[in-house]
């Protein structure tokens, strides 16, 4: 059966940016009478969504449940709010699936590791923007990846979010047929980030594509899984190719975090740093003091955007 392309031809991309509101794309959501959502321990009757989140602006989602809440005290700091910024309470503590910081407005959750954990809390994040009424809202996902042809610590901004095979799209089975989402990101956005580092000392940042795997072992192209199937000449035969196409970093989010984002009116990016070199290794040698340091670059870049976008600097 041949795929079914959605929103990838005889579209605007502007149509999927320009919306102030956040758009569910989904009519049977009209027909309920709540909306739980369950993985956030969140729901339309149980919470004024609107008064808890109707000043969100920004939203930054990462993997790591530690690392999102270390984002949300940095951006408290950041942004000079009052009060402690330990103080700041994980709204998703009752569940055990992801974490939730608001910080003023500035929205922090973690998205676990892979598509199908991220593409869950999407769905739920989505609604929950939409059942707040938020209105302009950019999301950016922050996180770590391998690097493709870049040094250690060098941050990427996405232009691209690509498949395996070097493809702008995310495809999902839906009712046994395979659904097609373009993958493209907002540009501007981009070329607005690429400026912000800019402006940052000792801040090494490029704008490339971003290979999205299912997998961490294999679907990178390791050799040090617990199954291989390949040579270490076609490993690099591989990495040449994606280099040659344009992929500057590997991770495991960034295609459905796109392809959502796009279909339902949000812009964003994706920004993540490089901790290794995967045409040297497989294996991430560097010492965690330095992954540590690394790991604050795109916060660190977010944070400058945010503090442009709300007027605290020039």
């Amino acid at each position: 059966m041949a795929p079914i392309l959605l929103n990838t031809a005889g579209t605007d991309h502007n149509e999927y940016i320009n919306h102030e509101e956040v758009h569910v794309k989904n009519p049977h959501l009209d027909s309920m009478e709540e909306d739980i959502l369950y993985h956030f321990n969140l729901g339309t009757k149980t919470h004024n969504l609107p008064a808890m989140f109707g000043d969100i602006k920004f939203v930054c989602v990462g993997g790591s449940a530690n690392r999102m809440k270390s984002f949300a005290q940095f951006i408290h700091k950041e942004l000079g709010l009052p009060g402690d910024s330990g103080d700041i309470r994980d709204i998703c503590a009752e569940t055990d699936r992801y974490s939730m910081y608001k910080v003023g407005p500035v929205l922090s959750i973690s998205h676990g590791m892979g598509v199908p954990s991220i593409s869950i809390m999407l769905h739920e994040l989505i609604k929950l923007l939409h059942h707040a009424r938020c209105r302009d809202v950019i999301l950016f996902r922050i996180g770590t990846s391998g690097g493709v042809g870049l040094a250690p610590g060098t941050v990427v901004i996405t232009d691209r979010a690509v498949d395996s095979f070097f493809q702008p799209q995310f495809e999902q089975v839906v009712l046994g047929k395979v659904i097609v989402r373009s993958t493209e990101l907002d540009k501007g956005l981009a070329q607005e980030l690429l400026q912000c580092s800019a402006e940052i000392p000792d801040l090494p940042t490029v704008i490339g594509n971003t290979m999205c795997t299912h997998d961490f072992y294999e679907g990178q192209g390791r050799l040090d899984g617990a199954l291989c199937s390949f040579s270490t000449e076609e490993k690099l035969e591989y990495l040449q190719k994606a280099y040659e196409a344009g992929v500057r970093n590997i991770e495991m989010e960034s295609t459905v975090f796109a392809a959502m984002c796009r279909v339902c009116g949000l812009k964003a990016a994706v920004i993540c740093v490089t901790l290794l070199n995967r045409f040297e290794g497989d294996q991430i040698t560097t010492p965690h003091s330095v992954l540590l340091e690394y790991q604050l670059r795109p916060q660190i870049l977010v944070s400058h955007l945010i503090k442009k976008r709300l007027g605290l600097i020039q």
